[in-house]
């Protein structure tokens, strides 16, 4: 489904990506994990061509993305984005957030558009806050209207960047709860997150970096229960998380 390619990017001189090379199968789950500044968001935001990158290459289901040729609005509509920080437009409702790049983008009619939104709002359990406002929402309501709006552009990837590291730790279950889901019903899924209790419950293999590179590509198993056979900037990292309860 995603192949990424020896793909290095730099802002100015300085490299943040360094020949990072994975490929993600159809309905895997792969979290991306790391220190602060290892190029985890860089590396998942080159996959729709949010953040553009120098060399190498990125190809999502057949389509290469720094293809001068490729159509990146309709590739992005097939690539659900969910940010740290929702990104939901406060002046519309959550039906209108819902419904927009569903017809802008996808060419729906407003009442097939308004159909699908309502229906996905109401897999993350949020269908009786369809009127309201995003600043009347709780973050971890405002991030599952988010998960819902990627949800209701039909995408065949789902790409989450952080999503729970700006929720009040009360918040951060539901949005799991919503990521576990689809996880479970076969949905591709490419996570950059800090929570490793979800990466070792629902991930089938964690991707390591640090500086820009991928060090540690493998399954979860291998990542959390053979830590002696991985590197010792990994080691490093997993002495840090083992420290703490994980579950």
């Amino acid at each position: 489904m995603i192949e990424i390619k020896n793909v290095s990017k730099w802002y100015g001189k300085v490299q943040v990506l360094a020949e990072c090379s994975t490929s993600i199968k159809r309905g895997e789950v792969v979290v991306v994990c790391g220190p602060s500044g290892s190029g985890k968001s860089t590396l998942i935001k080159a996959v729709n061509a949010l953040e553009p990158f120098q060399q190498g290459e990125i190809v999502v289901d057949g389509i290469s993305v720094a293809d001068r040729k490729t159509d990146l609005p309709k590739l992005r509509a097939r690539v659900g984005m969910v940010f740290q920080h929702f990104e939901l437009f406060p002046h519309l409702s959550v039906t209108e957030n819902l419904t927009l790049a569903q017809v802008k983008v996808l060419k729906r009619r407003s009442d097939e558009a308004q159909a699908r939104g309502l229906k996905m709002l109401e897999r993350v359990g949020l269908m009786a806050h369809k009127d309201k406002f995003p600043g009347q929402l709780s973050g971890g309501q405002q991030q599952r209207v988010a998960i819902a709006r990627a949800l209701s552009m039909d995408p065949i990837v789902m790409l989450f960047d952080e999503p729970t590291s700006a929720l009040d730790p009360e918040m951060v279950g539901e949005v799991l709860d919503v990521m576990m889901m689809l996880a479970q019903e076969g949905m591709t899924m490419m996570v950059v997150t800090h929570e490793m209790g979800f990466a070792k419950k629902v991930s089938h293999r964690v991707i390591f970096m640090d500086g820009g590179r991928i060090v540690e590509d493998c399954t979860r198993n291998e990542f959390f229960d053979q830590p002696d056979a991985r590197s010792e900037r990994a080691q490093q990292f997993l002495a840090k998380i083992l420290g703490h309860s994980i579950t």
